[in-house]
Order: structure tokens, then C-alpha cells, then sequence
């Protein structure tokens, strides 16, 4: 028995073969369907034809997202950081006391 399953996904208006492991499935599923509505959402409010260009803008769209989330992460990491070490601060000076 394969533990690869072979799916066609829709993007665009094109048909992409792929062979994945089973989960992955779903992601590449909504993916997929988030990619369509993009292109429809930038095709009406942009009045956009090209398919080349209106995927660059998706493209753009969803690789700015994945930066922005990684500079939220890490600006977090930052907080949380600062955070336990005025925390160890405090208790080493309770404990010291």
C-alpha cells in the first residue's frame, strides 16, 4: 500500500496533479480555495485580467503575511523574554533579602 495519495487541485482555472502524503491533504485543499478567492477579490476590486499578475499579487499577499507573522513571533519572544528576565530580577532580589 502507497502512503502517497495522488489529488488534483484547481487554481485558476488550471489543474495541478500532485502526489502528497495523506496529510498534507487538507492544507493543500484550503490553500488551494484561499489562492481562488484571492484571485477573484483582486480580479473585482483591481480590475486585474492578467492571471500572471493577479498570482504575483497573491503571491506577494501571502509571503508579506508569513514576514508579518514572523516579525509578530519574534517581537513577542522579545516581550516574553524581557518579561522573565524582571521577573527573575525580583525574586532573585526576594530571595536575597
Amino acid at each position: 500500500m502507497s502512503d502517497k495519495l495522488k489529488i488534483k487541485l484547481s487554481i485558476a482555472n488550471r489543474v495541478y496533479p500532485l502526489t502528497i502524503p495523506p496529510s498534507q491533504e487538507e492544507g493543500l485543499r484550503k490553500a488551494a480555495q484561499k489562492i481562488d478567492a484571492m484571485i477573484k477579490q483582486f480580479e473585482q476590486s483591481y480590475s486585474v485580467r492578467d492571471k500572471q499578475d493577479v498570482l504575483a499579487m497573491c503571491a506577494l499577499q501571502f509571503a508579506s503575511q508569513t514576514e508579518q507573522k514572523t516579525i509578530d513571533n519574534n517581537n513577542l519572544n522579545e516581550e516574553v523574554e524581557e518579561k522573565l528576565v524582571a521577573l527573575d530580577k525580583l525574586l532573585g532580589e526576594y530571595l536575597n533579602s
